[in-house]
């Protein structure tokens, strides 16, 4: 229970020796950081300190001289950064194909010694106010590499760095001593937890839009909002949907089907990972049929004040109809014409148009026209 305890803490918030293939970063310019952020050996739950920077094949030697396991991090590397790595493991080619040139979709792989899984992580982007070119969501990709005796993630975006994470497993000993599936799970559990994040940052977004396309404007009417808005929101929460949905099925793999690469005691709690996966999926999904009934309402309503205007327009253009008619009738240059002599025709004639205009004017303001 102990171990359960800490797992739950910590997380939340054998190939055949090669020679070495030589250089790990042979495509970078000599000033340029080495795609391999962090090389080092676990073994009994603890880091092997190390006077000098690993290099991958130090790092197996090691773990086939005196056990544990070695977690290699890189970040974006390029094919013939990685192929020194993927030879030292051997890792399947289409594998490592997937990982150099990212833009892949969620999914769960499995070759003959390891297991390949795919993460995209979610950032919300801050901003000041929601426009029609406002960027919501930013993603990135965790690749990931699990086998008996190593784990390799590749890293592909600014964001989703696991460095902290790193920190946090290094300070459960108890944990880090399952395994790579222990450093699987507690990488799976990151990134749906930082899906949970932006849900919530995102509903935040689209209450408010909900909020300006309903709250009144002039005369208690609703006053709406700009439909790019809404349209922008709705493609970046399909973005995030995109993350999302794919990756259920994996999750769902790894806490239902028995893995000989997957530690038995971990294995159970891939499935509180997949149960938050599945409510932020109908969360999401919840998040585009709102922004759909949020978008046809502010269509309706932009339909409906297009209808008041013309109603408006047209009650104004009836009532200057009874003093143009007026007007027109007695501009006509006739010689005998009825009170066209009249001392008081003028003043009749002006009486009985304000007259009219007035009554067409009370009669439309009671109709709702004006």
């Amino acid at each position: 229970m102990s171990m359960i305890r800490d797992l739950r803490a910590a997380v939340r918030p054998r190939p055949s020796l090669r020679k070495d293939s030589g250089s790990y970063d042979t495509t970078r310019d000599p000033a340029t950081p080495s795609a391999v952020v962090d090389c080092a050996v676990y073994r009994d739950g603890a880091r092997v300190e190390s006077r000098e920077p690993l290099t991958p094949h130090e790092a197996m030697r090691q773990v086939h001289r005196d056990g544990g396991f070695v977690w290699i991090g890189l970040h974006e590397p390029t094919e013939a950064e990685f192929a020194g790595i993927a030879g030292e493991f051997g890792l399947h080619p289409l594998a490592v194909e997937d990982a150099v040139q990212a833009h892949q979709r969620p999914k769960l792989e499995r070759y003959d010694d390891s297991l390949f899984t795919v993460f995209k992580t979610i950032h919300y982007v801050e901003h000041d106010q929601l426009t029609a070119t406002s960027e919501i969501v930013e993603t990135g990709e965790v690749m990931c590499f699990t086998g008996r005796d190593f784990f390799i993630t590749v890293r592909h975006g600014g964001q989703g760095s696991l460095r902290a994470l790193r920190h946090r497993l290094q300070d459960d000993p108890e944990l880090l001593a399952k395994g790579p599936s222990a450093v699987l799970h507690a990488i799976a559990d990151h990134v749906v937890d930082g899906y949970i994040a932006v849900a919530d940052a995102v509903q935040d977004d689209i209450d408010e839009v909900e909020t300006e396309v309903f709250s009144p404007g002039r005369k208690g009417t609703p006053r709406g909002t700009d439909a790019g808005q809404i349209y922008q929101l709705k493609r970046e929460v399909l973005e995030f949907k995109r993350a999302v949905s794919p990756l259920l099925r994996p999750m769902q793999l790894l806490s239902e089907r028995p893995m000989r690469l997957i530690d038995p005691d971990i294995q159970k709690y891939f499935r509180d990972v997949a149960d938050h996966l599945a409510r932020v999926q109908e969360q999401v999904l919840g998040f585009d049929e709102l922004l759909n009934s949020i978008l046809q309402a502010n269509l309706a309503q932009a339909s409906v004040a297009q209808n008041e205007d013309m109603r408006k327009i047209t009650s104004w253009a009836a009532i200057i109809a009874v003093p143009t008619m007026v007007c027109g009738v007695y501009g006509m240059n006739f010689q005998h014409m009825p009170e066209l002599h009249w001392r008081y025709g003028y003043p009749v004639v002006m009486g009985v148009t304000v007259g009219l205009c007035l009554s067409i004017h009370r009669i439309l303001k009671r109709n709702g026209w004006l």
